[in-house]
């Protein structure tokens, strides 16, 4: 969701949250690499949100909250769950069927380029300043490294996994706008995240039935079903509970940081437990990918002129 901006300093607590939910996140295309060869990909979207959606009912209980049950509310938690769940987790787990895990968290890591695209057509409060066109520029020509510029000449399915993920990045950007409309709703962001879930588990659950019929699937293994539970309440349920403390305390653009972390915990975890490989074009566009997100942020070329500045 969208928040407005508010530069906050981070403490050490706020750092250690940052850095574990960044480890969640990243951990969530570790658990599908390792559910995607036992399950359909919408039966392990359905089961993330579906987990995911009791543990914080449950939350919500225990902290004496109430669900709305408003119309126009929840009307609004479908259109949410749709961009920020049913889509990009769709997408992504279908795309890490033909791709790595690592290959994917660093092309989702471009959201934030479609993020500003988005908001400076869609919004009248969000331009296109020129450290954003950069870092725009920079993260397209990332994501081209990656991708590889004569891939459209012959498209494969590693091609389309690779779309399926950028098309995931843009529903999230997407989501981003569509959840400006929650300030007027008078719902908490828990409750929010919540309702979004709930919603998303209503509709992914018979879907994944009738489309993929599990129950004619072999029984999934321990490692799987550890998966499953690891990417619906440590990826999904928990993510969203820290996500939302970091941002009471530090802030939006402090909470912007987590996209420059995400990758790096799922290279880590693909690399050293799956045994997955980065090619050069994958460091390539990695490194253009970062430097679009730093120019986006501002803050590391302006601590950079402080240095400078202070060493003259």
């Amino acid at each position: 969701m969208h928040m407005k901006v508010i530069n906050r300093s981070m403490g050490s607590l706020e750092w250690f949250l940052l850095i574990a939910l960044s480890a969640l996140w990243g951990g969530s295309f570790f658990f599908v690499e390792v559910a995607v060869d036992s399950l359909g990909p919408l039966t392990i979207v359905a089961l993330r949100v579906g987990l995911a959606a009791v543990a914080l009912n449950v939350i919500i209980v225990a902290m004496g909250l109430r669900m709305p049950l408003d119309r126009q509310v929840w009307t609004a938690f479908l259109g949410m769950g749709f961009l920020n769940n049913m889509i990009p987790f769709s997408l992504i787990v279908w795309g890490q069927v033909y791709i790595t895990s690592a290959h994917a968290s660093i092309l989702n890591a471009s959201t934030p380029f479609f993020t500003v695209i988005a908001a400076h057509y869609l919004t009248s409060d969000e331009t296109l300043s020129r450290g954003r066109f950069i870092g725009v520029m920079l993260g397209i020509a990332g994501v081209i490294a990656m991708v590889g510029a004569d891939a459209l000449e012959s498209i494969n399915v590693n091609t389309l996994a690779q779309l399926a993920v950028l098309g995931a990045a843009i529903s999230y950007a997407c989501a981003s706008i569509f959840g400006r409309r929650f300030r007027t709703l008078g719902c908490s962001p828990l409750v929010t995240a919540t309702g979004q879930v709930t919603a998303s588990a209503v509709v992914l659950i018979p879907l994944a039935l009738v489309v993929e019929q599990p129950w004619l699937q072999p029984l999934p293994s321990r490692e799987v079903f550890g998966a499953v539970v690891g990417l619906a309440l440590f990826s999904t349920a928990l993510a969203y509970i820290l996500y939302f403390r970091i941002l009471a305390t530090a802030g939006a653009t402090n909470l912007a940081l987590v996209t420059f972390l995400i990758p790096v915990s799922a290279i880590l975890l693909g690399t050293t437990l799956l045994g997955e490989q980065l090619e050069p074009k994958h460091l390539a566009g990695m490194l253009l990918i970062g430097l679009g997100l730093a120019a986006m942020d501002g803050r590391p070329l302006g601590l950079l002129r402080r240095k400078l500045s202070y060493s003259e």
